[in-house]
Parts: structure tokens; sequence; C-alpha cells
């Protein structure tokens, strides 16, 4: 039985949602705050969670980035569903930004939640990117156990979808991968995602390699074609 965690202030909104994951063969725990939600996770790992943004105590989308820089693989691996009253763009990509795999614009269709969380969870189940190839690993250090990449000896403090992403284009390095190609290998084909989530990803995986290594420009964007990962010289 998948074990859900659900942080949620409004009892009416989180009686809707625990109802119909139940429903669903799913075990609910609901939290009201952030930090019992915290407590919660660190004594057993969810299989997924579902947070909302403005909390009592907190921002759940602040949770989300604190599980993302966890040393725990198993939390900063853990998919997360993110509901929001919010539909504005911005705070879409906001929330996507910190870490969460997807989200939920309030209201929302409580079968509509419970159909995304399956398709998280096949997503995390799904295999790692490839094998790399030799140059890249110049570079780049995987391990695979702890579930990281470590860029120039530093690991990189990535979330999962982060981690596939940047697999894929190390598995591939110095060719132009297509968002097409991109969404089908991290995010599976039966995924909800689209051209702008790949884009979103790429944003912040960018930004956490040049936080790492601020010399290199290492992901290129090509227009109308998509992205590549291209190496130095000197690792090549």
């Amino acid at each position: 039985m998948p074990h859900i965690l659900l942080l949620e202030d409004d009892p009416a909104i989180a009686a809707t949602v625990v109802f119909a994951l139940e429903r669903e063969g799913f075990a609910v725990a609901h939290h009201l705050l952030v930090g019992a939600a915290v407590q919660a996770a660190e004594r057993q790992l969810p299989d997924a969670a579902v947070l909302d943004v403005g909390l009592p105590d907190g921002n759940g989308m602040d949770l989300c980035r604190r599980w993302r820089q966890h040393a725990s693989p198993g939390l900063r691996a853990l998919p997360v569903l993110m509901l929001t009253a919010r539909a504005e763009e911005m705070d879409r990509v906001v929330a996507l930004e910190t870490g969460a795999d997807d989200y939920l614009t309030k209201p929302f269709s409580p079968r509509e939640l419970v159909a995304r969380l399956r398709a998280l969870m096949r997503r995390a189940a799904l295999p790692a990117a490839g094998a790399v190839t030799a140059p890249a690993l110049g570079l780049f250090e995987m391990d695979e156990a702890g579930q990281r990449i470590h860029l120039a000896g530093e690991p990189l403090a990535l979330t999962r979808m982060e981690l596939r992403l940047l697999g894929a284009l190390l598995k591939s390095a110095g060719r132009i991968r297509s968002r097409e190609s991109l969404l089908k290998e991290v995010w599976g084909a039966l995924a909800e995602a689209t051209d702008r989530t790949v884009d979103t990803h790429v944003k912040t995986l960018r930004a956490k390699l040049r936080e790492c290594r601020p010399e290199l420009d290492l992901i290129h964007t090509h227009r109308g074609l998509g992205y590549s990962l291209e190496l130095p010289g000197d690792a090549r």
C-alpha cells in the first residue's frame, strides 16, 4: 500500500484528498504543520508527498527545497506534488524550481490528483539514464548508490528529475537532444510534462552547475533544436 504524506491546513481540502487517495488504495498521513511533516518524513520515508504552499508555520515550497538538499538520498528523490491556489505562470515555475515534480492549482479534481500521483511514482521507479561516456566521466563522477553526481569533485544538490536530466545529457555529451527526446527519456512516455517542464529543469540544472564551476558553460541551448552538454577541451 503506497504511503502518501499530505501537508494541508484546509480541513475541507484535506478531507477530500484523504478520501480520494484511501479509496484508491493509498495510506495517507495528514499533517497540518510543516514541522510535523518534517518529523514524519524523517521517521518514515513516504512513497510521495502532496504539499500545500501557504501554511501556518511555513511554506510547502521551502520544505520541498529543504528535502532536495537533504543528506538522505530518499528525501532528495521523494516525488512531490505541490498544491497552490495561485494560477500565475511564475508561481508554477517557482514550484518546479524548488524541486517539485508536479503541481495542481486549486480548485482541482481529486481524480486528477490521484492520476498525477500515480504518474509521479511510475516515473520515480523508472531506471536511471544509461551509461555515461568516458570523456564525460573525466569531469563528472557518478555515485549511483548514493543517487548523486559530482562535478570536479563537488557533489551537486540535484532533485531526482535534475539527476535524470543530467544523466541523459551526459550520456549523449556533445550531441543536441531535442525536448521531445528528453521528455521521453527523463519523464517517461506516460508523463504529463511539457516542453516548458524541460526548459524549467534545464534552467535550474544550469544554475547549479554554474554555482559549482562558474567558469564553465556546460549546457548549451540550440534554438528550435534543444539542448546539449558540451565538455571543455581539457575534459575530452
